[in-house]
C-alpha cells in the first residue's frame, strides 16, 4: 500500500493530545520528526493505542498509525513489532530508506530499538 492511499482511508489512531485514561508508552524526537505513543491497558493487555506526531510527515503518521494497530491486544510487558512486516505493508512506497527511518523513529519511541 502507498502512504497516500493509507491516509485516504483515514488515520484511526492519531490524536492531538494525550487521551484521558491513557498512559504514555514512549516518545522520540529526531530532527523535525516527533512521535508520542499512548496506550490504555487492562490486565496487562493493551486494549487501545493512540499517538500524536508532527504533522509534516505523512510517512511518519501512517507508520505510527499501523504500529498502534499492531500494539492492540499485546501484553504491555512483551511488546513485539516486526519492522519488516511494516515495510511489507507499505511495499509500494518508493523511498524505502525514509520508510525505514520513520519506522525506527516509532520503534525508538516504544523502546524497541
Amino acid at each position: 500500500m502507498k502512504v497516500s492511499e493509507y491516509h485516504k482511508q483515514g488515520l484511526k489512531n492519531r490524536v492531538e493530545e494525550q487521551p484521558e485514561g491513557y498512559q504514555i508508552l514512549g516518545s522520540h524526537k529526531e530532527g523535525v520528526h516527533q512521535v508520542t505513543c499512548f496506550v490504555k491497558v487492562e490486565d496487562d493487555k493493551i486494549i487501545d493505542a493512540k499517538y500524536t506526531s508532527s504533522k509534516r510527515c505523512k510517512k511518519l503518521m501512517a507508520v505510527a498509525d499501523v504500529i498502534c494497530e499492531k500494539l492492540k491486544s499485546q501484553n504491555i510487558d512483551n511488546i513485539s513489532i516486526d519492522k519488516n512486516e511494516i515495510l511489507e505493508f507499505f511495499k509500494e512506497e518508493k523511498e524505502k530508506d525514509k520508510m525505514e527511518n520513520r519506522i525506527d523513529i516509532v520503534l525508538k519511541a516504544l523502546n524497541l530499538v
